[in-house]
């Protein structure tokens, strides 16, 4: 998938006159592209439109009017953009109080070691950003990407599930054929 250039980037006025248009589009597109595992894990599996949406809300948030800064939410949000043969998400870690956050986010170490993407009877291990991962607690909010082999895409559109196999969060989701189709062109 092409990254984005930071030309595509509309100005805060003139997003705020296409926003009320465009993001309930992207709401539905995300909302496809969400996939629960277990009752606590949420994967926000990106794409180039998702991307796009993320920076023009970020640069609305953040009043982003300084090129150099807009730059700078590009670059970074390109980084959730698979390659060829890669799945990207966002990874939200949600419990309902802070405190039952706090307790899970610390019983949660490893859980980069113990997340996997299964396709063709084939395992893919879900590649942490380590710049989110500390030695005492989890970032309630983690990117990962899935390299699949040539075998794994092949076979994807056909059945996919995502595994988690931590010893203190054992779960997995069969994905829908919905979720499938929505997400198989993202290896193109």
């Amino acid at each position: 998938m092409r990254p984005i250039d930071v030309s595509e980037i509309k100005h805060i006025t003139d997003y705020e006159i296409m926003r009320p248009e465009w993001r309930p589009q992207m709401m539905a597109l995300k909302d496809r592209r969400r996939i629960r595992v277990g009752e606590n894990l949420t994967f926000l599996f990106e794409n180039r439109e998702t991307v796009l949406y993320q920076i023009q809300e970020m640069t609305r948030i953040e009043r982003l009017q300084n090129p150099h800064e807009i730059a700078h939410e590009v670059e970074t949000y390109n980084e959730l953009i698979p390659a060829k043969g890669e799945l990207c998400a966002s990874l939200l870690i949600e419990y309902e109080t802070p405190a039952e956050r706090d307790v899970w986010l610390r019983a949660l170490l490893g859980l980069e070691h113990h997340i996997w993407l299964e396709a063709g009877g084939q395992r893919s291990q879900a590649r942490f950003d380590d710049r989110q991962i500390s030695t005492d607690r989890l970032s309630s909010v983690q990117y990962v990407k899935f390299q699949l082999s040539p075998a794994q895409v092949a076979a994807f559109p056909h059945g996919a599930r995502i595994v988690v196999d931590h010893p203190k969060y054992p779960a997995q989701t069969q994905l829908t054929p919905e979720q499938l189709r929505e997400l198989t062109p993202d290896f193109q």
